[in-house]
Order: C-alpha cells, then structure tokens, then sequence
C-alpha cells in the first residue's frame, strides 16, 4: 500500500488509547505506594485513611514493614516476568494476555477499594493486601510487555504517547492523593474515593483496548503484525526502541523495564569483517560490551528502591501538626519525586554527558549511595538506633529533588548508552540484557530496604 493510503488517525482516536492505555499500565504501582499512610494505619490496629494518617505528625508504626513489602512484591514479579516472556508470548494469544490482564487488576482493585468498608484485623488485611500486590503486579508485567509487542508494529509516535501516558501515573495518582485529603468528605469515603479512583481508569483502559479494532488505523498497522515466534519479544521491543531520542523516557521504575532508546546514527568503531558478517549475536560478547554500563543501571536502581518508599514514606514534618504536616508526605515524597524524576529523564533530549568512554559515569552513580544514610538520617519518628541529624523539611526537600533528578537522569543516560556501545544486529539482545539488569536492580533495591529499614 503507498504511503498515501495508509489511514489517517481521526481525532487522534488512536493516540488517545494508546496513551490511556499507557497510564492504566502504571497506576497500580503508583496508587499502592502513595497510600502507604493509609495500609500502615490499617496495619497498626485502626480502621484509620488517608485524612485521619496524614494529620499524625508522628506516623503509625510499621509494625508489618509494609513499606517493604509492598516493594519487594512488587518489584519481584517484573524479574520473574522478564525471563518468562518468551514462553508466555508462544502460549498465551496477545487478546487473552492483554484484556484478561486488564480485568484481574480492574477486579484485584475493586478489591481493594472494599477492604476501605471492611473491618479486619491487621494480619488478615496484610495478608489479602500483600496478595493483592503480587498478582497485580503479575499482571501488570504481562500487561506491559504485550502492548509494547503491539507497539512495534506502529509508527515511533505512538510508543511516545504510550510511554508519555505511563510517564504521569505517578503525578496522576500523587494529584489522586491530594484531592482526596483536600476533598473535605469523611475519611472512609475520602479512602474509598481515592481507591475507585484507578479502578476507573483501568475500566477506561479496557474500553480503549476494545475499541482499537474498530479504528481503521490501528487495524492497518496491527494487521501487519507478523506471528509470535521465538526471539519475537526481542523483535518488538527493537522497533520500539529506535523511538525518537528526543522525547526521552518518562519517569518510573517499572516502565524503563521495556523501553531502550538507540541513536541509529551513531555507531561504535568495530572492525570491517564484523560489520560484514554480522552472523548471530552472541549474549556473551554483547555483555562484555555494556557490563559497565548495566552495572551502573543496576546501582541506580539499586540505590533508588532501597529508600523509595521504603524509607523516604516515613519522613515526616518537623514542623507542628496543621495542613502542611499532613500534606507534607504526599507532595514533597511522591509528587515532588515523580516530577523532578521526569525532568531528570528528559534532559537527555538536550545533552547526554559523561559519554559511553568516560569513568566519570560510574563514579556519579556511586555517588547517589550517599542518598541512602541522608535519607535515613532525616525527620523519620521511628527510629531506635540512628540519630536524626536533618529534622527540617528543607533538607528533606532538597535530598529528594537531587535524588529523583539524578535517577532519572542517569537511567535516561545509562539506557542510551548501551546501545551505542554494540554492533546494529546486536541492540536486540543489549536491549534485553539491559532489561533483565534493570528488573535485576530494582529487585535488590527492594531486598535491601529491609535492611536499612531494620538500621534506623
């Protein structure tokens, strides 16, 4: 078909989809992690919400280390699904994969959402809620790596618009919170409300995907959509990653998992006969080419889940109890970290320093360790061990814009990188190396955070 037949996008119906759908992938993730006030109050013993935690100045305690849990479980899951892909996408029709896992979470939601009018004790709640967590993130894995198959068989736009949808899950579920506190209803209902909140949006997320079929230019692009086979999860994700560079990656832990952007333009200084003969990549060599550069993503994550949330949730204002202690938590951890973590990944549009050659790029990520005691060192109530050396919320505040500037930015950087260190026929396999050591480092991150948790 020429180019002048390919069918127009109408009202931007498509695009539209493709970034609701986009936003519902990551609302899960982020809706969990912003109630963390809300669990630990359910945990402590109280039927307490969001409202009635949020004017605590001391916090509850984290009796069940949900802050922990809630991260390990969910950071598990994408490690596990990463490796199993392959097998899953032979199996399972991508219809079944996608909608069947929309409608687990949309169900796992409404779950949740009734546990806010049901009266439980803390260790049944943990335990339903823990579950929950798993499966949803389950399901969320399968979710995203799906629809980034589908969206390699569409033009780099689209990815765009996609990832731009998942890049404001957590300004959306953050901005969620904050309604819900400022909303002036009773705390059950302000709980419930917030709750309902995603279960929409994953319902709108299934009308967006069932409506795909019926507009002519998602049916001429997704008919063109060759077989799954064996290496096509490799495939898929090689068109998304040759996306326009100068969009960047939006912000969130989860969503880097699937995506590796390559400058096809610039190309590393190989000898003549490897160029000729490009033959079957092999993992082993293409892994002596980015070690330094995975290591470097690994840390970085490593460093970020280790105190976010875990830690960085349990930070309070020093100041005395009124409105700005109890929206303290809500803007300065999670608004303020998705924003400034956004901006730190679009810089890479505009400049991308240090290169792939200079040392300069390990260093920078070991120097984001220190984040680790500043964090643990700030106003967090419940300590027993370490002192608190930075009780005023401007240090906080500044740790946490440097901390998601810098984690954006050098994911961003780390991401674009490996591919520029490896032949063209080998970015298939860089970009599936670099997503197993990015499932890798947010699994460590959030194995370590029990650790630190136990030193405060």
């Amino acid at each position: 078909m020429a180019r002048g037949d390919i069918p127009q996008d109408s009202y931007h119906l498509v695009g539209v989809s493709f970034f609701i759908l986009g936003l519902g992938t990551l609302l899960p993730w982020n809706f969990f992690i912003t109630a963390i006030p809300y669990f630990q109050g359910r945990l402590a013993g109280a039927n307490s919400t969001i409202v009635t935690l949020s004017t605590n100045h001391t916090g509850p305690a984290d009796t069940f280390n949900f802050n922990n849990w809630v991260t390990l479980l969910s950071q598990l899951p994408l490690l596990l699904f990463t490796l199993l892909n392959s097998f899953l996408y032979q199996c399972i029709p991508e219809t079944v994969r996608i909608l069947g896992s929309l409608l687990v979470i949309l169900l796992l939601f409404a779950l949740t959402a009734a546990l806010v009018k049901v009266d439980m004790t803390p260790g049944p709640f943990f335990s339903i809620t823990m579950a929950s967590v798993w499966f949803i993130n389950s399901f969320c894995a399968v979710l995203q790596g799906s629809l980034f198959g589908q969206l390699g068989t569409m033009p780099s736009t689209y990815s765009t618009l996609f990832l731009s949808g998942q890049g404001l899950a957590g300004i959306f579920a953050a901005l969620a919170m904050l309604m819900s506190m400022a909303s002036g209803v009773d705390a059950q209902t302000s709980a419930l409300g917030y709750f309902i909140t995603p279960c929409v949006g994953i319902f709108v997320s299934i009308v967006c995907y069932l409506s795909l079929p019926h507009m002519e230019l998602a049916r001429y692009y997704l008919a063109r959509k060759p077989s799954l086979a064996q290496g096509q999860e490799l495939e898929t994700k090689a068109e998304l990653l040759r996306s326009d560079e100068k969009n960047g990656i939006p912000n969130s832990p989860q969503k880097a998992a699937l995506t590796l952007e390559l400058d096809p333009e610039k190309e590393p200084e190989q000898e003549p006969e490897e160029t000729q003969k490009p033959g079957k990549p092999s993992v082993f060599i293409v892994f002596r080419k980015i070690w330094l550069t995975a290591l470097c993503l690994v840390l970085v994550f490593t460093v970020t889940l280790s105190v976010f949330p875990a830690i960085t949730a349990m930070v309070t204002s020093s100041t005395s109890p009124g409105k700005w202690s109890q929206f303290f938590n809500p803007i300065c951890c999670f608004l303020l970290f998705n924003i400034m973590d956004c901006l730190g990944r679009s810089l890479t549009s505009y400049f991308m320093w240090p290169d792939q050659d200079s040392r300069l790029l390990p260093l920078l990520v070991c120097l984001r360790v220190l984040f680790i005691p500043l964090f643990m060192l700030c106003h967090v109530p419940q300590r027993s061990r370490l002192p608190t050396l930075f009780p005023q919320d401007a240090y906080f505040i500044t740790f946490m814009m440097v901390f998601a500037v810098s984690n954006g930015y050098l994911v961003s950087l780390t991401m674009c990188l490996a591919p520029r260190q490896v032949l063209p026929h080998e970015r298939e396999v860089a970009g599936a190396l670099m997503t197993f050591f990015l499932a890798l480092g947010l699994s460590c991150g959030a194995s370590l955070s029990f650790l630190f948790k136990a030193l405060l």
